[in-house]
């Protein structure tokens, strides 16, 4: 099978390292042309993970989408969500067809407020059994210096997704497969959002007592969310080990580590930032942003108990003061 990856951003660099690092010719769509040439002759990212370089034997670079569509068997989704619709509306209705697609996109679908396989349902009648997800701890900055990290990979069939994974697996990436393909989605859009008010609290100087409590909190909010959406979407519904990496691991890592984009901006924006000037200055897509709002709507017709959720949205969106928002939620919490 042949991989072609979609985006050019930080996890879709890192997904190009892991499959060229196990020997395997991949397509690559690329929206600019400039970054293209650049990693033709210096052969690598001048934008993102710039220490990886690559064998470009091994790469066939493209601006063409449809192209390298046509040209993979399995595709990697790795575009920010807020800009997947107009990247994948360039293409005929048609153009999945017969294709495997791997989710790498921790997001919903603004405006929607879509998981990723139900807009690809929708728009390019992709059956969920050849739609596989990517979850877990796993930051493209520690993949670039090969540093021990977890995937996981679910599908609807555990063989499916294990082919998938075995795409993947190498000295420094071990591989999980499991069938929970909407529960880790819903999780990998939470733990984002929640990110965002850990950086939140650390950007007001709440200090590490603060943050295990709050995370602990969060955890427990991210369970009740799925238990109320599980009620609600029957035909979704199967077991969700919590206590697994997507789970806990992704939300641990995403609220404490340097390298979370969602903390960072959240961050910034405890310390006073605007919005826009946390966009700016961060120059990357955090994903909770965007995500803050999507769950905010897709929650009011779940009817979960969310006062985490809501506060990050609040401050995001609302513009209510975090210092305000932040002494609310230290009443409720357990």
């Amino acid at each position: 099978m042949k991989a072609g990856i979609i985006g050019s951003g930080s996890w879709a660099t890192a997904m190009a390292k892991i499959l060229t690092d196990n020997g395997k010719q991949i397509n690559w769509w690329i929206r600019s042309e400039e970054t293209i040439r650049y990693m033709q002759q210096r052969h690598h990212n001048k934008h993102y993970l710039t220490s990886v370089y690559f064998d470009t034997n091994l790469i066939q670079l493209s601006n063409d989408l449809a192209a390298v569509v046509a040209a993979s068997d399995v595709l990697v989704l790795a575009v920010p969500s807020a800009f997947l619709e107009e990247v994948l509306l360039q293409l005929p209705t048609d153009a999945l067809q017969g294709k495997k697609i791997i989710n790498a996109i921790k997001g919903l679908v603004p405006g929607a407020n879509q998981l990723i396989n139900e807009y690809l349902e929708d728009i390019f009648s992709l059956p969920l059994d050849q739609y596989f997800t990517i979850t877990g701890p796993c930051h493209a900055e520690e993949v670039a210096n090969e540093k021990l990290s977890y995937l996981t990979f679910s599908g609807l069939e555990e063989d499916a997704a294990q082919q998938m994974a075995d795409l993947f697996s190498n000295s420094y990436l071990q591989t999980i497969v499991n069938k929970d393909v909407i529960g880790v989605q819903l999780a990998a859009v939470l733990k984002n959002i929640y990110a965002l008010g850990a950086g939140i609290a650390h950007g007001l100087d709440y200090g590490d007592n603060f943050l295990s409590v709050y995370i602990t909190n969060c955890f427990r909010e991210m369970q009740q969310f799925l238990e109320t959406y599980s009620q609600h979407h029957t035909e979704t519904l199967t077991e969700h080990n919590y206590n697994a990496s997507a789970y806990l691991g992704d939300l641990l890592v995403t609220c404490y580590s340097l390298h979370s984009r969602n903390r960072t901006f959240g961050n910034m924006i405890g310390k006073g930032y605007s919005v826009k000037s946390a966009q700016l200055e961060l120059n990357m897509i955090a994903e909770g942003y965007y995500a803050s709002k999507c769950l905010k709507e897709m929650n009011e017709q779940v009817g979960a108990y969310m006062p985490v959720a809501q506060a990050v949205f609040s401050i995001l969106w609302q513009h209510q003061n975090a210092a305000e928002a932040f002494l609310a939620l230290e009443k409720g919490f357990i």
